[in-house]
């Protein structure tokens, strides 16, 4: 396998995990280079189910190296619940799990910040998890956040630990939030420190030397393009580049080493939290709902639902230079007798073909539709592209050609067996 960078090419949510799972069968290494703990993939491997917010979805593969590298922010007790968890369940991580030591840390009192923040704003608030992922990237551009490499150094790491809680506690009052307790966090952390260090390394040299070995690297990409604090909906975004470039910054391994892109997109439109959706529909949302499907594998929230909007699909493909789409959750709309596709925006008089970058004036579109005709029948059991009923495929090209991008992988359920390669 080349070396792949795997995107959202939504607003997250488009079913990355599992695209993820199964292209790792033939990678070596998978690399998750940005975001924290606010992303969540979810894995069905043989009936079990398995939620993955910091390790590498390759994990679950025998032989795979996985790297969580220098451009994501690491909650250290999270990650030792999330390794632990996976232990009970007979994942063997020891030797096959990697931490960078340039990581930065996500600290109780960004988890605090992140709240009392964001209920200051009220009705203008973005919808985030409350995770604390905005305040760390924050500490880390402020050049006053703390590393891993601070966190397996324990006098270091007391002393930074100290003055950051101090201050910190200092804006948490005059949020009207309480202050913390440096105690509880140094003791709580220092333990996870103690727990982490067999697997903190150099990445970027672990990285080089695997490309200097010829093995088959994978980046997993967490949230979705219009989540991109560049790229994205702003304000209404995550706090890392979640396009394609952010997989060369946050890993240390340069772009001419990456050979394809592939787009990860849902074969509908949804998204989590505030900010403008043009395509959203209460029919839709109430239909994917009902069967169960659209809760955040993170926060459990119902996801906001929408027809497929290509005018979105076809920006993300032009940022990432996506080459292939994997198409997920087609037989959500198996019962849909008639299924939209957003082809253009309407603001008024004026028509947009492109994604506006102001959000006050995306949030005052109107889509303009094509309609396709539904295939009415189960899809969940078809495991051959050949097989797809006509009206399916005719959809799923259709899509494909106005994102811009070759249609690659279609999966219909969450199971490994249940993905089609074209």
């Amino acid at each position: 396998m080349a070396n792949t960078i795997l995107v959202g090419a939504q607003w997250g949510d488009e079913g990355k995990g599992k695209i993820i799972d199964v292209l790792t069968e033939e990678a070596d290494v998978v690399v998750r280079s940005q975001g924290g703990n606010n992303a969540g993939h979810t894995v069905i491997v043989k009936g079990q189910k398995y939620v993955l917010h910091l390790v590498p979805s390759g994990v679950l593969r025998k032989g795979v190296k996985n790297v969580i590298s220098n451009g994501v922010v690491v909650d250290p007790v999270s990650l030792v619940g999330e390794i632990e968890g996976l232990r009970k369940l007979g994942v063997k991580v020891d030797g096959s799990l990697f931490l960078s030591e340039t990581a930065h840390l996500v600290l109780p009192y960004h988890r605090e910040l992140d709240g009392a923040r964001e209920m200051l704003k009220g009705k203008n608030k973005i919808g985030t998890t409350k995770r604390g992922i905005g305040p760390a990237y924050g500490d880390k551009a402020a050049r006053v956040g703390l590393r891993v490499a601070d966190l397996v150094n324990p006098e270091r790491f007391e002393a930074k630990l100290k003055a950051r809680v101090k201050e910190n506690n200092e804006v948490l009052k005059a949020l009207g939030a309480k202050p913390l307790s440096f105690k509880e966090i140094h003791a709580a952390y220092r333990k996870a420190g103690d727990y982490l260090k067999p697997f903190v390394t150099n990445t970027v040299v672990l990285l080089h030397q695997a490309l200097q070995k010829g093995e088959a690297m994978l980046f997993e990409g967490a949230q979705g393009t219009f989540l991109d604090i560049d790229h994205g909906t702003y304000p209404f975004v995550t706090s890392s580049n979640t396009t394609a470039g952010g997989a060369c910054t946050g890993s240390g391994v340069p772009p001419h080493r990456i050979d394809r892109v592939v787009g990860v997109l849902k074969a509908y439109t949804t998204r989590v939290g505030e900010g403008p959706l043009p395509t959203e529909n209460a029919e839709i949302s109430d239909m994917l709902h009902a069967m169960g499907r659209e809760f955040g594998a993170t926060t459990g929230r119902a996801r906001r639902c929408g027809w497929f909007d290509a005018v979105a699909t076809r920006h993300a493909q032009m940022v990432n230079g996506i080459d292939d789409l994997a198409i997920t959750n087609v037989d959500g709309l198996d019962t849909t007798e008639t299924i939209k596709v957003c082809i253009a925006y309407r603001d008024g008089k004026k028509r947009y073909d492109y994604l506006p970058t102001d959000v006050e004036v995306l949030a005052r579109c109107e889509p303009v539709y094509a309609e396709f005709e539904g295939w009415l029948q189960p899809l969940d059991k078809i495991r051959s592209w050949d097989k797809m009923p006509a009206k399916a495929k005719a959809y799923l090209k259709a899509i494909a050609e106005l994102t811009g991008a070759r249609l690659s992988i279609v999966s219909v359920g969450p199971g490994r067996e249940q993905t089609m390669f074209l």
